[in-house]
């Protein structure tokens, strides 16, 4: 069996004992996903009534809005479902929880990212599919559109999130800074991206790149603007680049926690003295 067969085996076992480890506690585990599908229709529900008032905002329909929702939830949920741990990444650096990873002749940040899934996600991904089945284009070309517009969004959660976990490699515990930049980008890819002027559109662009997955159904999936679909699909291979070589990177700082001894010294103190 080739490298790449062996790796594909490995991320798809994840995966499995993953899910096989949410069905654990079945009710649990719908409870989640189905509370994750409810707290995004009351999002829509604000939506529709608004557009009931108003049919249109800076150019954007209510089909529009209702795709940017699908794109964003479902990137989101791909990544937080396949990729768990990205959003626990800094907590790991600074507590020194790699150990167990850099021990295993695995691809380290591949083997951290698929050791977790976050059960409410697949809310967020059937919540995606729910309204693409309602509102969008569900021809073959709108399909592989939505598909594409998915991959482009889960890329950018995906490495942007690992990119700003990576300062912990630089400045310690940089949980609280990255759970802040997390929360942008996740807040500002559901609204729509022509409501922001000047300075703020221009940081949606740049620091927080939410606004080139907030863009996409009208760029993407309405009619594809090619400026903005080649600079949406080199932001996402390009944080897919410098996050993956900013971890490795970042890898060469890293101090072992040494959890081992942490745990011997544990049992060592409760014993008695001798």
């Amino acid at each position: 069996m080739s490298t790449v067969a062996k790796l594909i085996l490995f991320i798809g076992t994840c995966w499995k004992l993953n899910l096989a480890g949410a069905l654990e506690f079945r009710l649990s585990f719908f409870l989640s996903a189905g509370m994750m599908v409810l707290n995004n229709l009351v999002w829509i529900f604000f939506w529709g009534v608004y557009f009931q008032r108003f049919s249109i905002v800076n150019g954007w329909h209510l089909q529009d809005i209702m795709m940017m929702w699908a794109v964003s939830a479902g990137g989101f949920g791909i990544m937080a479902t396949f990729f768990g741990n990205a959003n626990r990444l800094a907590n790991m650096i600074a507590t020194g929880q790699l150990d167990t990873y850099l021990s295993q002749p695995k691809p380290v940040l591949l083997h951290v990212l698929i050791s977790r899934m976050s059960v409410a996600a697949i809310g967020d991904v059937l919540f995606s599919l729910l309204i693409f089945g309602w509102f969008g284009n569900k021809s073959p070309e709108g399909i592989l559109k939505f598909i594409l517009a998915l991959l482009i969004s889960t890329l950018i959660f995906l490495f942007f999130i690992v990119a700003v976990n990576c300062l912990a490699f630089f400045i310690g515990n940089a949980e609280g800074l990255s759970f802040q930049l997390f929360n942008s980008i996740l807040a500002f890819s559901t609204y729509p991206t022509d409501i922001f002027k000047g300075a703020g559109r221009l940081i949606l662009f740049t620091v927080v790149p939410a606004g080139f997955i907030s863009y996409l159904p009208i760029g993407l999936l309405r009619e594809v603007e090619l400026p903005y679909f080649f600079a949406a699909l080199g932001v996402a291979l390009g944080l897919s680049v410098g996050g993956t070589c900013l971890f490795y990177w970042g890898l060469k700082r890293y101090t072992s926690g040494n959890m081992m001894s942490i745990d011997a010294a544990r049992v060592f103190n409760k014993c008695p003295a001798s």
